[in-house]
Order: C-alpha cells, then sequence, then structure tokens
C-alpha cells in the first residue's frame, strides 16, 4: 500500500477539524514529499540534528509547518525555537522559563503545547497534573509564550478503556487550567498510530502519525 494509500485510509476515519501531523523521524525525504502531495502539511521530527538537513532539502515545498515532539533539552531551545512552528514538548517550568527568556530577546516565537503525564510512566517526561496546575502561576507570567493547549504520550500497554480514560482525563485537565489561569487550552495533541482513534473520541485536535502512514523505521 502507497502512503497515498495509507492517508487516504487514515483520513476516512477522522473529522476534517482534526490536523493531522505526519512523524517523520527516520522518515527518508523521498517518502516525505510523497506525503506532502497527498496533501500531508504538518510534519513532525524528534531530533534537531535530523530535522535540520529536511528542512533545508524540503525548502521549495509550500506550507509546510514543522512540529517538535522530542525531549527539549534547554541548551538546544534557541535551535528549536527558530527551526520550527510548533513545539508540542515543553515539560517543565524551568524549560517554559528559558524559551520565554529567549523569545523576549527577539528570537522566533512558536506555538507551544505543555507535555503532561496523566499516568505515572518512568519513560515519559512531562508535568504530573498537580505539579502543573502549583506551576500555573509562574507559567501565566511567562507573557511570550504562546501557549496553545496540552500533549501527552500514554504508557505502553494500557486496555483501550485505559486509554479512553487517561485521554478523557488530560481533555479535562485543559479544562481545569482554562478556568483556572489566562492560558489558552484550545489544542490537545494526543493519538499515535496505535490510539488516535481513541483520542479523537476524547476531544484530540492534533494526532501524531508515524508507523501508519510511512509503515516500520
Amino acid at each position: 500500500m502507497t502512503i497515498a494509500q495509507r492517508l487516504d485510509q487514515i483520513r476516512q476515519q477522522i473529522p476534517p477539524s482534526v490536523l493531522l501531523i505526519g512523524v517523520t523521524k527516520q522518515v527518508s525525504v523521498s517518502a516525505m514529499k510523497e506525503a506532502y502531495e497527498a496533501g500531508v502539511r504538518d510534519f513532525a521530527e524528534s531530533r534537531l540534528q535530523e530535522a535540520i538537513p529536511k528542512q533545508e532539502q524540503l525548502q521549495d515545498l509550500k506550507h509546510i509547518s514543522w512540529h517538535f515532539i522530542g525531549h527539549l533539552q534547554t541548551n538546544k531551545a534557541k535551535k528549536v525555537l527558530e527551526h520550527f512552528d510548533w513545539i508540542h514538548c515543553v515539560d517543565n517550568l524551568k524549560l517554559a522559563q528559558r524559551l520565554n527568556q529567549l523569545v523576549q530577546e527577539g528570537v522566533n516565537s512558536p506555538k507551544l503545547c505543555l507535555q503532561v503525564k496523566v499516568l505515572p510512566d518512568p519513560n515519559k517526561y512531562g508535568w504530573h497534573i498537580r505539579e502543573l496546575l502549583d506551576d500555573l502561576s509562574e507559567l501565566e507570567r511567562c507573557k511570550h509564550l504562546k501557549i496553545e493547549g496540552l500533549m501527552t504520550i500514554l504508557p505502553l500497554g494500557l486496555s483501550e478503556s485505559e486509554i479512553l480514560a487517561a485521554f478523557d482525563q488530560t481533555r479535562q485537565l485543559a479544562q481545569t487550567l482554562k478556568q483556572q489561569s489566562s492560558l489558552s487550552m484550545e489544542q490537545l495533541s494526543m493519538g499515535m498510530s496505535s490510539d488516535y482513534l481513541l483520542a479523537i473520541q476524547q476531544g484530540a485536535t492534533m494526532i501524531r502519525l508515524g508507523r501508519i502512514i510511512f509503515g516500520d523505521r
């Protein structure tokens, strides 16, 4: 099955209001061009050193939005700000404050999602719910950031009911943050190749799909 055929199948299952982001870690530029020709305009990378050469090779293609979804270290924050339109993985207050400082100094200001862990997972980064609520007032002081919503990645091995409950918990957390602060919480970046349909059921506005589009790496 071609990339275009896979995308056609996926689009038949998702509402047009949900943004489909192609996750292109270890995906060739030629495969990305196939996805572009099939209508994908949003691409996500998790490693800066892999992303920048791809961006250079695809710079002639119009209307591409680049999303950063990997763990972001503060020493790479400036480069990521310069090269991406979205950052989905702002996972702690120190990083948010560093990004705010850089934007204040004149660096590009992409849209951001706060990465949360609604379930314990030692293999994932992100705020626990209580930590995020505690940091809310400090995040509101980051006036230069375009915080748009939440992102989450669930632990492996959950049942369907557990996945649905976790995504619902993320949605409810966004509502709580919206009520308790001035932060915009319109976006929910949740759902990947194995669980995107469940994420959409629970209000996802952005889904991050790699393997189901591009096949196994």
